[in-house]
């Protein structure tokens, strides 16, 4: 329990807290600095204006791209929808239908995947392997000259599973399609791969770097000098390069540039806290002979999912009420009862997938009382 006697949060893959300097930030440009910066006549709007085009260049530095391929949206979910409708006229225009992706995307990607299909788009989803990671060659393989695009995520959500960017990257050198890449879970903690500049279109989520709800980017690199090909999906005044309309917020553009570049700044320090947290975890998993879903040497430092023999998720999260915050799978359809479709896709025994359990955490998390966990799913087994 933490000093405010609440139960330890353990969802940070759901939302992660706010870094205390990012919500400095964020009043700050509410309540001080709340001009437009699309304002150009006066000092506020040109206040504004510059805290933007800081804020470009704090995100463009976590991945080596330019300030100017930085697109403000509202998360990530918006940014994967315009990358993939946005190529989508291109593609229809070319002659190039197919859409290359992942059974484990989010849903994010997959639904407008899906949609694609409805319109005649030839969508193919490669399977995961039993780790719970996509194999490059499996990729590569499904490519044709027809594919437009492949879109597939940096880091699962549910599993914690890294993908093998590099690799993929690799298949795709001699091939035109577009790479896009679902960055949520790793956008500023897993930093060298989306350095990749075959990387075409990267999607980030302010709220899963500790920065405010409602703001993400899309990274829209440029080839050599030409930018994607995205058409808009909303119209109306320009902004963004033309590419998303609306006036932008700017307290949460501020708040998501400091917390890309504190991201950068302090990625050795949070990833060491993470793994030092980790250890406790695992041991007491271990110690209930739990089985972890996704293979560990594939896994990030902040996440597990794991099932306890014999225990369904649901009986697991009710004994845990009050100490912690945990979750049995992706926020965006935990009010579905539906098996996981990431470790249905991993072939897993049914009875595995009900009873697994996502924890994930941060370099805020306080400490936790792993023997009163233990004994509370002890106590139902």
């Amino acid at each position: 329990m933490t000093s405010e006697n609440r139960a330890v949060y353990l969802d940070s893959n759901a939302t992660a807290p706010m870094e205390p300097a990012v919500l400095d930030e964020v009043l700050h440009y509410l309540t001080v600095e709340y001009g437009n910066s699309g304002s150009r006549t006066h000092e506020y709007g040109q206040t504004a204006k510059n805290r933007v085009q800081r804020a470009r260049e704090q995100l463009a530095a976590v991945v080596d791209a330019q300030p100017d391929e930085v697109i403000f949206t509202s998360g990530a979910t918006e940014s994967a929808n315009t990358a993939l409708f946005g190529l989508a006229p291109h593609g229809e225009k070319t002659g190039r239908r197919r859409i290359i992706t992942t059974q484990i995307e989010h849903k994010a990607v997959l639904e407008p995947a899906e949609e694609l299909r409805k319109r005649g788009f030839d969508v193919v989803c490669v399977p995961p392997t039993s780790g719970g990671w996509v194999d490059p060659e499996a990729i590569a393989a499904a490519l044709t000259p027809e594919t437009l695009a492949v879109s597939v995520m940096q880091v699962n959500n549910e599993t914690g599973v890294r993908q093998p960017l590099t690799d993929i990257t690799t298949a795709l050198r001699d091939h035109d399609a577009y790479l896009h890449v679902d960055a949520a879970q790793g956008f500023g903690k897993e930093l060298d791969d989306l350095r990749d500049p075959r990387i075409d279109l990267i999607s980030v989520s302010g709220h899963k770097v500790y920065g405010p709800k409602g703001v993400g980017a899309l990274i829209t690199r440029h080839r050599g000098y030409k930018r994607p090909p995205l058409t808009p999906l909303v119209f109306g005044g320009g902004q963004e390069r033309g590419l998303r309309a609306g006036t932008l917020p700017v307290p949460l553009v501020a708040g998501l540039g400091t917390a890309a570049q504190l991201a950068r700044e302090s990625h050795a320090r949070r990833r060491d806290a993470c793994l030092e947290y980790r250890k406790d975890v695992v041991a007491m998993f271990q110690r209930l002979g739990a089985e972890f879903n996704g293979d560990p040497e594939h896994t990030v430092a902040h996440t597990i999912n794991v099932s306890v023999p014999g225990l369904n998720s649901e009986a697991v999260i009710l004994a845990l009420k009050g100490a912690v915050a945990i979750s049995n799978g992706s926020a965006c359809t935990s009010h579905s009862y539906d098996l996981s479709h990431v470790l249905t896709a991993m072939n897993l025994p049914k009875e595995r997938i009900q009873g697994a359990l996502r924890i994930s955490w941060s370099h805020l998390t306080p400490s936790t009382d792993w023997a009163d966990i233990y004994d509370r799913i002890a106590a139902i087994r």
